[in-house]
């Protein structure tokens, strides 16, 4: 009965629009119920002397880690949420959390950004031509700020030499090592989320191109990805430490060409040819070996499964069946 509980919390904090208050209470009032403990005090690392950067607030990563915290039972005080556009941070501020103008094209504007912060998650900005430098800018503008760890969102597969368009990763995540902070990387797969949209697409257009010989990829859910960032931020033992953050099954896109007609009732052909690849955003890995990486830190780091494309896909069936009706 407890675990049947513990499982729907689990999966509403994971499929749903998340707030911090409601998720914590339900997670107290259930341990109390079962007759335990809540989580944070269980064991759970101390990090009330911790002071938590969140760069890029105000994003989609961004913002899920800041709930993914929130819930994991970090007071909003000890957050200090970063965004060029601030004020879109103002429920937390309310709250009583520090938020922060800071942009990585005004590097001025970073050191004070950062001041009083013990860790940072240091959210890696799209590709432009001065990334690496950006990157930079903002590791030392952390290290002056006082920050004691940091934590990079990278790529898998970066140490391949092979992928060349992770060059912008392997630069950062060589510069963090050198600042002489601790580090932790957490080398994100191909988000899962940008299938809802190519499912959509499969539908409406009732047939998909694939390659003749499909590589499959081990796709991960942005949220999975926020989980595990606030599971190192406020953890202990993953300094200087690299994890690839992955989904825990390999996914072709004839794969999600059936997800999506299970889940509809219509039929998608699935045609071999040319020009089938739409896998990777411009600029994130070259050459198919990356895809197939996958590994099981998302549980180990959070302790639950990833969701799956399966999930992922029948959480936003509204979506997939509006493609079908039109």
């Amino acid at each position: 009965m407890c675990g049947t509980l513990f499982n729907g919390v689990g999966g509403n904090l994971r499929r749903g629009s998340r707030r911090w208050h409601s998720i914590a209470f339900a997670t107290a009032f259930l341990f109390a119920a079962c007759g335990g403990e809540a989580p944070d005090e269980a064991g759970a690392p101390d990090t009330s002397e911790e002071r938590i950067i969140v760069s890029g607030a105000s994003g989609q990563l961004g913002g899920l880690v800041v709930e993914e915290l929130l819930a994991l039972g970090v007071e909003p005080s000890q957050l200090i949420l970063v965004s060029r556009t601030p004020e879109g941070l103002e429920e937390y501020a309310q709250a009583g959390a520090s938020t922060r103008y800071g942009d990585f094209s005004e590097p001025e504007s970073l050191p004070a950004a950062y001041e009083g912060g013990t860790r940072m998650l240091l959210i890696s900005i799209s590709p432009v031509p001065d990334r690496v430098e950006w990157h930079q800018s903002a590791i030392d503008a952390a290290v002056q700020a006082g920050v004691q760890h940091i934590v990079y969102t990278s790529s898998v597969d970066v140490d391949n030499p092979s992928t060349t368009s992770a060059f912008d990763h392997r630069s950062t995540e060589e510069y963090i090592r050198a600042s002489g902070v601790a580090w932790t990387m957490l080398r994100n797969h191909l988000y899962a989320n940008g299938l809802v949209n190519q499912a959509a697409n499969m539908l409406s257009e009732g047939s998909v191109v694939v390659q003749p010989d499909e590589v499959p990829t081990a796709y991960v859910a942005r949220e999975d990805c926020a989980a595990a960032a606030a599971s190192v931020l406020i953890g202990s033992g993953h300094e200087n430490r690299a994890y690839d953050i992955t989904g825990s099954e390999l996914v072709t896109r004839s794969d999600i060409a059936r997800i999506a007609s299970d889940l509809t009732g219509a039929s998608v052909e699935v045609v071999e040819g040319e020009g089938g690849d739409e896998q990777a955003p411009a600029g994130v890995m070259a050459g198919f070996d990356s895809y197939e990486v996958m590994s099981d830190a998302v549980r180990e780091l959070t302790g639950r499964d990833p969701i799956t494309v399966a999930e992922l896909l029948e959480a936003h069936r509204d979506v997939l069946l509006e493609a079908v009706e039109g």
